[in-house]
């Protein structure tokens, strides 16, 4: 664990920010002291870490929570998109670099301002950020948690886990069996009542997310045992397919 004061000064970020992030529920430490001060875990760094990638690109602290508090946020996803656009301001600023250049060694004698392009930045990076929030599932997803507190959200990501810490009961039945396909609607059902209304299609493009590697599947498992992940996504099958 480390203090507010350790975190601050390991990632450049002031006590006052941590503490501003902690009340907007974009980043809570992960218990408190007796005497009320911040701790935090890996777990913690790593989420700051993400944090503090967006901000460098840019990303107003909304877009950011909006992308993290997502139900199908992964954070490989997130990342091969950080990298992209990082690539693309890294070229942007080579370019002005060049610019810079170019003038101090032969004076302005070409009136060029495609250097200061950023539209291609910037429409990757609207992309990024439709790819999380703009349907009507997320939408209905931001209505839903708006005024959750953050004991909420976590008893719902608890129980949540717990459904598929059930799955991983029923590992040796085959996935089209009665009991795991009512445990199928029971998680079709849950995401529906908390988050978004989850069809069959959305449910589908679930499982395939649960069993494609990453954090989902490593959560799940971890939840539920080697191959629960798998195990959801061949039910999930069965279930959309009848």
């Amino acid at each position: 664990m480390m203090t507010v004061n350790e975190v601050s000064k390991l990632a450049g970020v002031s006590i006052r920010t941590l503490q501003y992030y902690d009340k907007f529920g974009l980043l809570h430490p992960a218990e408190y002291t007796e005497s009320g001060y911040r701790l935090y875990d890996d777990t913690a760094l790593e989420k700051l870490q993400q944090i503090l990638l967006f901000r460098e690109l840019e990303f107003s602290l909304k877009d950011i929570k909006a992308i993290m508090d997502h139900p199908n946020f992964d954070r490989s996803k997130a990342l091969e998109q950080q990298i992209t656009l990082l690539t693309l301001k890294k070229e942007h600023l080579e370019n002005l670099i060049d610019l810079a250049r170019g003038i101090k060694a032969i004076g302005v004698n070409k009136m060029d301002f495609t250097a200061f392009d950023t539209r291609k930045i910037d429409e990757y990076a609207e992309q990024a950020k439709l790819s999380w929030g703009n349907t009507p599932e997320y939408r209905e997803f931001e209505e839903k948690s708006r005024n959750r507190t953050a004991q909420e959200t976590q008893i719902i990501s608890t129980q949540m886990m717990a459904i598929f810490t059930e799955f991983g009961t029923m590992l040796e039945l085959a996935p089209d069996s009665k009991k795991v396909q009512a445990q199928v609607k029971k998680l079709q059902d849950f995401i529906t009542e908390n988050f978004y209304n989850c069809s069959d299609k959305i449910l589908y493009s679930l499982g395939s997310m649960y069993a494609g590697g990453g954090d989902f599947t490593e959560n799940i498992d971890k939840a539920g045992g080697k191959g629960t992940a798998e195990f959801v996504f061949k039910a999930i099958q069965v279930f959309c397919k009848e």
